[in-house]
């Protein structure tokens, strides 16, 4: 079987959780071995893994007819395309888009990321789709979240193939209500266009069906899942904190969808009652200000650190060294950094708003608005040594069995019903 896969963004070059999912899921797609995937990324850098997919950069990707030399095209795209490739691509041209601002080998150029101008990057990407979609031999397509609907779309309109759109999360997740009609729009769209709808979690699915107007027989729960730690990972040690102070991690976006103030409020009332510990709130977003500035209101700033934005192996050392894990996100479609962080052997505390609450056991769950029902948990897990290590020892052997070759499965499952109609 042959998968055209859309996505924004893959690792090593992270900017949130939509890339760790896109890799677990070409990863456990793969492992059946029998599925090829040609994954179309944006800006990819050359340093991706390319054992699970085939990449192609559409940002070097011929909208343009150029003639131009083939050693040329190789010093300026050899490191992300094949220049073979790149002749191939621009012999299936199907318009003139030379009105468009393209460079000297006829290709359109992206920020790579979230830049300002996300909206004419995102109809650019579609655009190269079409050029994609006529290149390649594929039987299905699979596109992630709303970014690459629109390409998803135009993959399907040019083949007749049908199209898998995944649901990471809508705009009602991200801002918290208020949603912006346009991001809202290129939603339904892709929604209405699919044959299939994959959502990260019941919780997102009921979101498609009454918010997105979805028909639920093509709408699935489709749960995340973590793969297991690297041996690097593995080796690094894990401090005891017995008799010391305990740390207590926050580790995400700090935006409103996340409820970061929650989590400070809760660490106030958690300091009332004792010095011990510290709260580390690591991340970057539009609320960092606001959130140092609500503990320094409340008196707290000497137990708070902000260490800013963290990737790779920087994720699991901060996981490690702490001692509680809490993600009181508002509205959390999926949520797998508690999986990685009960890998890692810390306990975790998570809203009941979160998708990945439906499959998690040995965790404790709060209601991301009661700061006074996750103080009492905090400080549970720090003072507990019993339920400290319960929930260490019972989370990590919960999530172990959460894999992305399972999720693998049932989304195959999905293909072959989808290509049996």
């Amino acid at each position: 079987m042959k998968v055209l896969m859309f996505g924004w963004e893959y690792p090593p070059h992270v900017y949130g959780g939509l890339a760790t999912a896109n890799f677990g899921i070409t990863q456990g797609l793969h492992a059946q071995g029998d599925i090829d995937i040609t994954l179309c990324l944006p800006k990819p850098f050359g340093d991706e893994d390319h054992t699970a997919a085939r990449i192609v950069a559409m940002n070097c990707v011929p909208i343009a007819w150029r003639n131009v030399d083939y050693d040329y095209v190789k010093s300026r795209i050899g490191n992300v395309m094949d220049p073979d490739y790149y002749y191939r691509l621009r012999d299936h041209l199907y318009a003139d888009f030379n009105y468009m601002y393209v460079n000297e080998l006829g290709c359109m150029d992206f920020a790579g990321g979230y830049p300002s101008n996300l909206h004419d990057e995102i109809n650019n990407y579609s655009i190269i789709a079409g050029v994609v979609a006529r290149t390649e031999d594929f039987d299905i397509i699979h596109a992630h979240d709303w970014l690459t609907y629109p390409a998803g779309i135009h993959a399907k309109r040019v083949s007749g193939k049908p199209l898998c759109i995944h649901v990471h999360a809508t705009d009602f997740d991200r801002s918290r209500g208020n949603v912006n009609p346009t991001v809202y729009s290129i939603e339904k769209d892709g929604m209405d266009n699919a044959d299939c709808i994959m959502c990260v979690s019941e919780l997102t699915r009921q979101t498609v069906i009454n918010q997105y107007h979805q028909d639920p027989r093509k709408c699935f729960a489709m749960h995340n899942a973590v793969y297991p730690l690297r041996q690097e990972l593995q080796d690094i040690p894990r401090p005891d904190h017995t008799g010391k102070e305990k740390i207590v991690t926050f580790l995400g976006r700090l935006t409103m969808q996340k409820g970061p103030e929650y989590f400070v409020e809760a660490a106030n009332m958690v300091l009332h009652r004792t010095r011990n510990v510290r709260f580390c709130m690591a991340g970057s977003g539009d609320m960092m200000d606001q959130m140092i500035y609500l503990a320094a209101k409340r008196g707290i700033a000497d137990r708070f650190h902000f260490p800013g934005f963290m990737r790779g192996k920087e994720v699991y050392e901060c996981l490690k060294d702490s001692d509680v894990y809490v993600m009181p996100s508002v509205s959390e479609p999926f949520g797998i950094s508690p999986l990685e962080a009960m890998q890692c052997g810390t306990p975790t505390i998570i809203s009941k708003q979160s998708g990945c609450g439906e499959i998690l056991t040995n965790c404790i769950k709060v209601d991301y608005w009661d700061v006074h029902a996750l103080a009492d948990a905090i400080y549970s897990i720090c003072h507990n040594d019993g339920l400290f290590h319960y929930l260490q020892e019972e989370g990590k052997k919960e999530v172990d069995q959460i894999t992305w070759e399972k999720v693998g499965l049932r989304i195959r499952k999905l293909y072959d019903q989808l290509l049996s109609r």
